[in-house]
């Protein structure tokens, strides 16, 4: 899951920038509205946080002009304007959610769960062939096997069936399971599709995680030309 903080107070962003990344949440940070607007137009989040008060757009206009673009991504606003007018305008504007600050953490987390949800309400889980994962429950099975995945793993697991029968890049992996955003020479990727292979594959049929030369992996229970 990647979400965008639009956050011009740099130790506010940076804390939940910090509490986000510890969720394994991967996150991209906008420091004034003109930033996070085009940020928002330019990719699809899968949750966008937003200041009102914000520099060179405010918080309502980011709130618009990401509507008219990302009717569906769940927005939540962060504000210290605690009048019920400017809630309800935010509101109006498209926002699903608001938490007043100063704030606490553990209730940020759970309200972006919620939102989440709300958002994924048609997908309750995964599955390909006799693979299924259950993103509320964070449980994978495979022939009714119960299957134990670390947290990067249940990641780039999820990752893959979101994007099922669609090539993926490693670059779009590690920028999105990793939170890493450069090009880099790691294997990190290729380490893990191998842990996930000799969970998921090894000892079922057929095999599901496929290698496309010179781009990454698919996932796809469907006839693959490659490793």
């Amino acid at each position: 899951m990647r979400i965008l903080v639009i956050e011009d107070d740099p130790k506010i962003a940076s804390f939940i920038r910090r509490g986000l990344m510890q969720e394994n949440y991967a996150v991209d940070h906008a420091a004034d509205g003109s930033q996070g607007a085009s940020m928002a137009e330019d990719r699809a989040y899968d949750l966008i946080i937003v200041d009102l008060l914000l520099p060179k757009l405010a918080g309502m206009q980011v709130i618009l002009r990401t509507r008219q673009k990302r009717p569906k991504v769940p927005i939540l606003v962060l504000t210290a304007k605690a009048s019920v007018e400017d809630i309800v305008a935010a509101l109006d504007a498209g926002a699903d959610d608001y938490l007043r600050k100063p704030f606490d953490f553990a209730e940020l987390t759970a309200r972006l769960r919620a939102l989440l949800r709300r958002g994924n309400s048609t997908i309750t889980e995964y599955r390909i062939a006799d693979l299924v994962l259950d993103p509320g429950r964070r449980t994978v099975s495979r022939g009714g096997q119960m299957i134990d995945l670390s947290v990067k793993e249940f990641a780039l697991l999820e990752y893959l069936l979101h994007h099922a029968h669609r090539p993926v890049t490693r670059t779009s992996i590690i920028e999105h399971v990793w939170d890493l955003h450069f090009d880099t020479f790691t294997n990190i990727v290729d380490v893990y599709v191998n842990y996930l292979r000799n969970k998921l594959d090894k000892n079922f049929s057929p095999r599901l995680i496929h290698t496309v030369r010179g781009v990454g992996y698919v996932l796809t229970d469907e006839n693959h030309p490659t490793a």
